[in-house]
């Protein structure tokens, strides 16, 4: 995609899409050039909605008050002997819960 236009610029932040204009400011147009436009489009689309979902999960974590919002799932030591389910913890690490707008309810020392 070549560069945007002040206007055309002010007009995707009118529309809150800041994330689709960022990732259109970043796209590297040397690597891209080969791409068909679809493509292009697909690409900037995915990173602006990859930026676009992080936020929303980050403000999640930062309304949720956590004590450790900054903690990794990847560095739970001692899964077998605490009784824990690492698929399970996998799943919840990824916040695919989120996107299939499911509650979860934990029970016993972390609930």
């Amino acid at each position: 995609m070549s560069r945007l236009d002040g206007e055309t610029k002010r007009k995707l932040r009118e529309m809150n899409a800041s994330e689709l204009l960022e990732a259109i400011d970043t796209q590297d147009e040397t690597l891209s050039i080969s791409l068909t436009f679809e493509e292009r489009v697909r690409l900037v689309v995915d990173d602006a909605y990859s930026t676009f979902t992080h936020a929303k999960v980050a403000g999640l974590i930062r309304r949720a008050g956590l004590r450790y919002p900054n903690a990794d799932m990847r560095r739970i030591d001692l899964l077998d002997e605490r009784g824990l389910n690492r698929p399970l913890l996998t799943q919840l690490g990824t916040c695919s819960f989120v996107s299939r707008q499911q509650n979860v309810v934990f029970q016993g020392f972390t609930g």
